[in-house]
């Protein structure tokens, strides 16, 4: 692993993230709106947690919306680099596949903490006020449900020949994880089937674990939450490391 050459990678990534302040906002969009109208418009504010409203119990879901949507997005840059002369240049550096692949899923990462960060302003300030230990956690488990996430994406652009085909497989895959996670609802009281969905989503440990943090209470433990997200960032490593393997220049 070559280490000056993962930062070199994420520190073009962090620039032409920053560069896009309109990605900023429009990543922002769909959550507050979810937020700020599903929130306090259905079940007239009724929460599963108890002490808590509609709005509040929904707010560590939104949280893994904004890193899910963010994340996953990212591998549309690989795709755009295959385009480009960029990734050539990548491709023939004195480097590892493995380390091209850290370097760009740390810049997914970046973008997906710092989206995070501004959404944890919001709902601090408007929403469910947070302790500055609650803070710091909710950033830490960021970290590595950031880095699944920016994984998939990552293979997934690895995969794709254009940006078409990237944004159909994208909507087709967010929607459905983000639905089944339980963001908006209590995974206790749902249907079986949904409830066996939930178990392979990987979204649905990272909702958990942060409504454990910011409510005190979740599905799952949070030993089984951690071991979950674990699991699968290994396994998104692995499926990623060899896709980056694979990967060619096209025009």
């Amino acid at each position: 692993m070559n280490f000056y050459a993962v930062y070199a990678i994420l520190l073009r990534e962090a620039k032409i993230f920053l560069r896009e302040k309109e990605r900023i906002v429009s990543i922002l969009i769909s959550p507050l709106l979810f937020l700020f109208v599903m929130g306090r418009g259905i079940t007239g504010g009724h929460s599963p947690v108890a002490g808590f409203t509609y709005q509040q119990f929904i707010f560590p879901g939104i949280m893994a919306m904004v890193i899910l949507f963010t994340s996953i997005t990212y591998g549309l840059y690989i795709v755009w680099d295959k385009r480009l002369d960029f990734l050539k240049e990548v491709l023939a550096a004195p480097i590892s596949r493995a380390t091209l692949f850290f370097g760009k899923a740390m810049g997914g990462m970046l973008g997906a903490l710092i989206e995070t960060v501004i959404l944890l302003v919001i709902g601090a300030l408007f929403i469910l006020p947070q302790t500055l230990l609650q803070v710091l956690l909710c950033l830490l488990a960021a970290f590595p449900v950031a880095y699944m996430i920016t994984n998939l994406g990552l293979t997934i652009g690895a995969r794709m020949k254009s940006m078409e085909g990237f944004g159909l497989v994208m909507s087709f895959l967010t929607w459905p994880l983000f639905f089944f996670s339980g963001a908006l609802f209590d995974l206790q009281t749902a249907a079986p089937y949904i409830k066996a969905i939930s178990l392979v989503d990987p979204v649905t440990y990272a909702v958990d674990l942060l409504r454990i943090i910011m409510l005190g209470q979740g599905y799952f433990t949070l030993w089984q939450d951690l071991g979950a997200i674990a699991a699968f960032c290994l396994a998104t490593t692995l499926i990623g490391v060899s896709a980056f393997g694979k990967l060619q220049q096209e025009k």
